[in-house]
């Protein structure tokens, strides 16, 4: 079968492109996505709720088979290497849109003017600007910083609308000097303030939702095949020609003018090394011939380093029926680092930790760094093998600045915790992990409900038992008293405790020609080859001051409109 442009995942970036190079009637499109289809208005249940924490711990939605190390890896002690985890990578149409927090931030504006000092030329904050506002439809603000028409409705929960502990949250940031911002995608600067959701009458608004709509479907220039995965990349020289894919188990090939790859910063340059794009001598170590030798595929990976202070919230202070959002508030604020620009910094309020009776009984402070120096990561192959997940190191903390700021998060956190305000509606304050214990009780089924039930009837039963139940059961090796008065504790905490949020980007980066480690061109033309493209996080030059989807959304808007001006 022929196309114009064959689009390889159907995520956050790959929506946008099959809506916008499909309204052009004679353009021929194909969607191919690994996971299930989302119709318009048969979405699961788990997928449309306001709270996401069903959606993101449900394995029918992910590569169940990916793992990742976050912590620095030593490959000259590969006795030391840290342990695998599980990396909940979106399987399904929409992506990560479909599952994950449904935050709507951008970043900073110098984010994107740093992305044009690297080499990304015509992608500084003025350039990018237009094409944010083009994404989303503001519920609440107008102005030259804001959509109004977009496919992408955002809106915030204001503080009338918050549950006791986030506003306890609120209060004592006001009483540490913050000051609150309605707008956290106004005025750049530092302060606490609603959450900005792609959120509408509290139901999650994903790019499928948002650009795959029945209208959209409608079309008889896009097909969009779900339940297929790419198994290779077709060439004729170094021309990209089209795919081999299993569609629901039958081998079928399909051909395009162009292919764009979209299937985010862990498998696209997975699918570009498979294929002989990436560093020759990895590609011969697994017997791959390389088409073309790109050092900079698969180095680099980023993802925003984060770590989680929780406590026990009483009963009168947790989420409430206003709404089923656990995030309201966020805090942006600046370590006054040397060197580093201001709002570098987050903390996201957690008004409740999971979709179980546990969770709505556990608060936390998700601590995380804005603007990370830790550039080291990597995704390189396992095997040729397309079969076989690739190994990825993120190697957060790679940078000492990273981990000291992390620690001075979580003191200053801790600080907030002893307020008036949330000291009455908090107790028992924890560094929390998210270890494989708490991601196997997250997994949404009968034992795990059954599970937390009887937990969290100690938790809400006597003081003395809700402590020790918290100390035997719930912290993992580190006390809240033994990481406020020893700093060679909390390092080690944080070095264990670590995590991404599942921000992986700048795996094939955007930059200059003369750049060796650049992958792609400013339109996301794949260096060297023809008829190929990458269009998802991965193109990213840094990972912004962002939550990234709506990056994402806002590059996969940039670079289609560039598409159809080509042709």
């Amino acid at each position: 079968m022929e196309f114009d442009t064959i689009i390889v995942g159907g995520g956050s970036a790959g929506s946008v492109l099959a809506h916008r190079l499909s309204a052009r009637s004679h353009h021929r499109v194909l969607v191919c996505e690994a996971g299930p289809d989302v119709k318009p208005g048969e979405e699961p249940p788990e997928i449309r709720d306001s709270y996401s924490g069903t959606a993101y711990f449900d394995p029918r939605f992910h590569w169940t088979e990916l793992k990742v190390h976050t912590q620095i890896v030593s490959h000259n002690n590969p006795d030391e290497r840290p342990p695998l985890r599980k990396y909940e990578q979106a399987r399904v149409l929409g992506g990560g849109s479909s599952i994950n927090g449904q935050m709507a931030n951008r970043g900073a504006p110098t984010d994107y003017d740093e992305w044009a000092a690297r080499g990304a030329e015509g992608w500084g904050w003025q350039d990018c600007l237009p094409y944010f506002k083009k994404v989303e439809r503001d519920l609440d603000f107008d102005g030259p910083l804001h959509g109004k028409e977009g496919r992408i409705p955002v809106r915030r929960i204001m503080p009338e609308n918050w549950n006791p502990h986030a506003r306890a949250a609120a209060e004592a940031f006001k009483g540490a000097g913050f000051d609150y911002l309605p707008d956290q995608n106004g005025e750049w600067r530092d302060g606490y303030f609603p959450i900005t959701i792609s959120n509408e009458n509290e139901t999650r608004a994903s790019a499928a939702m948002g650009y795959l709509d029945a209208e959209t479907r409608r079309r008889p220039n896009l097909t969009i095949s779900c339940e297929t995965t790419v198994k290779r990349l077709l060439f004729e020289g170094t021309r990209c020609v089209g795919v081999v894919a299993l569609v629901r188990g039958q081998e079928q090939e399909f051909r395009a003018k162009e292919v764009i790859l979209s299937c985010g910063a862990i498998h696209t340059p997975a699918h570009l090394m498979r294929a002989g794009i990436g560093p020759a001598t990895h590609l011969r170590d697994h017997g791959i011939s390389v088409l073309h030798n790109l050092p900079g595929v698969g180095q680099g990976l980023m993802d925003h380093p984060s770590i989680a202070l929780s406590s026990f919230v009483r009963k009168a202070a947790r989420v409430d029926e206003r709404t089923r959002r656990h995030i309201l508030l966020g805090l942006r604020y600046s370590s006054a680092m040397e060197g580093i620009p201001p709002g570098d910094m987050f903390a996201a309020v957690v008004s409740k930790s999971a979709w179980h009776s546990v969770g709505e009984q556990v608060g936390s402070f998700l601590i995380w760094v804005n603007k990370t120096y830790s550039e080291t990561g990597q995704v390189r192959l396992a095997s040729a093998d397309w079969q076989a997940e690739p190994v990825v190191e993120f190697n957060l903390l790679s940078d000492r600045r990273d981990l000291d700021r992390l620690m001075q998060g979580f003191r200053m956190c801790a600080g907030m915790l002893m307020a008036p305000s949330l000291a009455q509606v908090t107790d028992n304050p924890f560094p929390a992990a998210y270890s494989d214990r708490v991601r196997k009780i997250g997994v949404i089924n009968a034992k795990n409900r059954f599970l937390t039930n009887v937990i969290s009837r100690f938790l809400d039963g006597p003081a003395f038992l809700r402590k020790a139940f918290i100390e035997r059961f719930v912290v993992e090796g580190f006390q809240f008293d033994e990481v406020m008065t020893d700093d060679t504790a909390l390092e080690a905490f944080i070095r264990k405790a670590t995590i991404g949020i599942w921000h992986a980007s700048c795996s094939c980066r955007m930059g200059r020609e003369e750049d060796p480690m650049s992958v792609v061109d400013t339109e996301g033309r794949v260096k060297g080859i023809e008829g190929l493209r990458v269009v998802d996080a991965s193109i990213f030059p840094v990972v912004p001051r962002a939550n990234t989807n709506f990056p994402t959304l806002m590059s996969a808007e940039k670079i289609s409109e560039a598409i159809l001006a080509g042709h």
